[in-house]
């Protein structure tokens, strides 16, 4: 069914099919899931199978490599820190805090919110990580302000991200960063890939940004962009393996035969131009 909600980019209700369960704004081209999950909805999807057989194959075991990834996400944004101003960090969508572990070394204080109840449980218990389990516009942040808030592959599965950037630009004073990545599905590549580019997946994956959309929606809530390039990232060859005879192929037995050689403990470093990593400061 075609909805008739507004563009939470433009507000625009004029909307077009894009490609199966997707459509498109006519006015300015934000392409978006015809979905409305609720809150219990989006927390059956991201339990504890999500990052331990249904997206990957063990996120715990990966940490290597998504530290990696975080590692380069944090040098990009301290080139725009200044360590007497920025000095409390808050991560939206957290999962299991490999972030917020690497980040806490450069903030006086880290935070992070998450609804996955197992992620929120590794973060406490076993790295000692001030995180609590919520939907950010559900929980009473009462008077506190950050300095800097990142989504880190998250934005794109928020049912209401719109919302989320108003709420939270009320938490952030002038001169506050926030940071982001995200698909581009205004990209070369996911052109080229059209129905089978790799990030088009609903019902995790509801709202695919290009460069334009994101810069106005963030205008939109007083961010002014600062920076919006492309990034690169690291993967493991397990998770590529994983990808291939599991979640596609349905192989699983040569999953296995694959994994006994220890090739999947590599990783490599990859950039196919159609990520996002955008920085705003809030006006």
């Amino acid at each position: 069914m075609l909805v008739s909600k507004p563009c939470i980019v433009c507000g625009s209700t004029s909307h077009a099919p894009f490609s199966q369960g997707l459509i498109q704004c006519r006015e300015c081209d934000f392409v978006f899931a015809d979905l409305n999950l609720s809150h219990a909805e989006l927390s059956e999807i991201y339990r504890r199978n999500y990052f331990f057989g249904e997206e990957y194959s063990n996120y715990i075991a990966d940490r290597n490599v998504l530290q990696k990834n975080f590692k380069l996400r944090l040098q990009e944004l301290k080139k725009y820190l200044d360590p007497s101003r920025h000095k409390r960090l808050l991560e939206i969508g957290c999962a299991y805090g490999f972030f917020l572990l690497l980040a806490r070394d450069y903030f006086e204080k880290v935070q992070g919110i998450d609804i996955t109840e197992d992620g929120v449980r590794y973060c406490t218990e076993e790295l000692g990580l001030d995180v609590i389990r919520s939907d950010l516009l559900e929980v009473d942040l009462g008077d506190q302000k950050f300095d800097v808030v990142c989504f880190w592959d998250t934005i794109e599965h928020l049912s209401n991200p719109h919302l989320y950037l108003q709420k939270i630009s009320g938490h952030m004073e002038s001169g506050a960063l926030l940071a982001i990545t995200t698909g581009d599905i205004g990209s070369l590549n996911a052109r080229f890939k059209k129905n089978n580019w790799r990030l088009l997946h609903p019902p995790t994956h509801l709202q695919y940004f290009s460069r334009r959309t994101i810069q106005i929606l963030l205008d939109r809530n007083r961010f002014d962009v600062i920076s919006n390039r492309y990034c690169g990232f690291y993967r493991s060859l397990d998770n590529v393996f994983y990808n291939l005879f599991i979640l596609r192929s349905k192989i699983p037995w040569l999953y296995d035969l694959v994994r006994k050689t220890g090739l999947g403990k590599l990783s490599f470093y990859l950039n196919l131009y159609d990520i996002i990593y955008v920085i705003a400061r809030k006006r």
